[in-house]
């Protein structure tokens, strides 16, 4: 093997496209921006414009808002935490919060907490779990099946509402 006998490895190198090189390559004389125009322009951005014509966006009516102060919290089922203690990926002895259902892969990210909802039966003795939020459905039904289901406040509302020093 010599230097000059180097080469890339077939399909690894996209050979660029020679617009304004002739009739024969497909892209020859307008290079692929037909006439002239706006269009045919560098810098042009015309996505919504209809025209001078009102734009639909604008002709429809605005509904509701988007709350900044929300909370997103992270949600799972009952059901899917009986899965994964069925699967052996979740310790029914030891505490359930949110960073084991978290490690276990249950959820992906906290986001503002984890909140439970009741659907699903859970058959696991003595559970305790420990989450930001849960439905009424959930508690009962993990208190029915000899567990607790602890509810705690968000971390920034905790982190809120605590005396400042000073």
């Amino acid at each position: 093997m010599r230097l000059n006998e180097l080469r890339d490895n077939p399909g690894a190198a996209k050979t660029r496209k020679r617009r304004g090189r002739g009739a024969g390559s497909g892209l020859g004389k307008m290079s692929g921006h037909g006439h002239k125009g706006q269009k045919a322009r560098s810098g042009v951005a015309i996505k919504g414009f209809e025209g001078g014509q009102m734009p639909i966006h604008r002709r429809l009516p605005k509904r509701g808002f988007n709350n900044p102060s929300a909370k997103e919290y992270a949600v799972t089922n009952l059901g899917k935490i009986q899965a994964w203690i069925d699967a052996g990926r979740l310790d029914p002895k030891a505490a359930i919060d949110e960073t084991a259902l978290v490690d276990s892969g249950l959820i992906r990210r906290r986001r503002d907490g984890v909140r439970i909802l009741g659907k699903g039966e859970i058959t696991s003795k003595g559970l305790t779990i420990e989450v930001t939020g849960a439905s009424k459905s959930a508690v009962a039904a993990v208190e029915s099946a000899g567990g607790t289901l602890k509810v705690t406040k968000p971390a920034a509302e905790t982190a809120e509402e605590a005396p400042a020093e000073g």
